[in-house]
C-alpha cells in the first residue's frame, strides 16, 4: 500500500466512523434538541452525491465509505426529522 492509498484508507475509515458517537448518543437518549436539521439535511444530500459519484466512477473505496457513512447519519437525521414532526424538537436552524 503507498502512502497515498495509506492516506485515503485513513480518510475512508474516519469518515465511516465520524457520526457514530453521535448516533449512539441519539440511539441511547432519543435526544436531538440540540441537532441542525438543516445541517443534516445537507450532510444526507453531500454523501448520498459523494455515494453516487463515486459509483459513476466506479470507485470501490469512494462508494464503500460514503454507503457506510450514510448509515449512522440517516439514522440521526431520522430521528431529528421525527422529533421535529411530533413537536419534541423545535424545527429550526
Amino acid at each position: 500500500m503507498t502512502f497515498v492509498e495509506t492516506i485515503g484508507f485513513m480518510a475512508s475509515l474516519l469518515s465511516v466512523l465520524n457520526q457514530f458517537p453521535q448516533a449512539i448518543k441519539v440511539f441511547r437518549s432519543r435526544d436531538t434538541h440540540s441537532i441542525s436539521l438543516v445541517m443534516y439535511c445537507i450532510v444526507v444530500a453531500c454523501i448520498s452525491l459523494w455515494l453516487v459519484y463515486g459509483i459513476l466512477l466506479y470507485n470501490a473505496p469512494l462508494i464503500w465509505a460514503n454507503a457506510l457513512s450514510l448509515i449512522p447519519i440517516t439514522y440521526i437525521f431520522i430521528m431529528k426529522l421525527r422529533n421535529t414532526i411530533i413537536g419534541k424538537d423545535k424545527l429550526s436552524i
